[in-house]
């Protein structure tokens, strides 16, 4: 059985929520390669992709799934999946080897619904639209956190009901406003992580809110000098910064919807 001793420091071994973290980056980046692959062959020459169609249709591993003339999305097979791991951990409450399988088939799972998150925000096929990036921002927060997990980070503390356990329901209830605040100010990543890392959640929560955030329009309507500092750091160079990133990771997003 694979154990892990907090106080172990670097002696700590593969836990479950480390195969959880593998299988999500792992199933991410496969998956990604794999749309990449068939979107790339799906914009050829229309000459050229028939003839590869043609040639290709029954030996051809990469490709859309489609059942009587429907598309069916990748996130379908993640939903299936998670689900079908959750009644089996409720089921059968595996301990060792058989909960890190368990574990890492639930981050496959994970993975393949988060990498359509934007889909099923929008009920539309957004996925290589500007939108679609969205989906790039959940397989982020969802990497941030389980891999801050597998370093044995405790929300709560201490025996319940003890001063200790109190103080850390507290710190708790402050970060998750701090956060909470980073979300209002148009800062979703930096808020879900900040949950995790608190001081990410604090700088977020200091620093000026986004121009169309719920906090901007609120708070930033009568200080117009503000709201010009808001649009200059979060202009268009801004924007542009974290797509380019985002589309190195993931591929190129803006130029369709399919």
């Amino acid at each position: 059985m694979i154990e892990l001793n907090f106080g172990a420091g670097n002696d700590r071994l593969l836990v479950p929520v480390m195969w959880l973290f593998v299988a999500v980056l792992v199933t991410f980046v496969a998956t990604r390669l794999v749309t990449r692959h068939i979107r790339a062959r799906s914009t050829r020459e229309p000459s050229e992709a028939t003839t590869e169609v043609e040639s290709e249709a029954t030996t051809q591993v990469f490709r859309d799934i489609n059942i009587g003339g429907v598309h069916i999305h990748h996130q379908v097979f993640g939903i299936l999946l998670m689900a079908i791991v959750g009644v089996a951990l409720i089921a059968t409450t595996p301990e060792g080897a058989a909960l890190n399988i368990f574990s890492a088939a639930f981050g496959v799972g994970l993975a393949l619904t988060l990498d359509e998150f934007a889909l099923w925000l929008h009920l539309d096929d957004v996925y290589w639209s500007t939108d679609g990036r969205k989906s790039i921002d959940a397989i982020f927060c969802a990497l941030a956190i389980t891999g801050v997990l597998i370093g044995g980070s405790e929300f709560v503390s201490g025996t319940i009901g003890s001063s200790g356990w109190w103080l850390s329901i507290c710190y708790l209830l402050v970060g998750l406003a701090i956060s909470v605040v980073c979300m209002l100010k148009g800062k979703f990543v930096t808020g879900i992580v900040g949950v995790m890392v608190e001081p990410i959640a604090i700088i977020g929560a200091l620093r000026l809110a986004k121009p169309d955030s719920w906090w901007a329009r609120r708070r930033y309507a009568t200080k117009p000098a503000r709201m010009q500092r808001a649009r200059a750091r979060f202009g268009e160079e801004y924007n542009a910064r974290w797509n380019r990133i985002r589309d190195l990771v993931a591929g190129e997003h803006g130029t369709g919807t399919s």
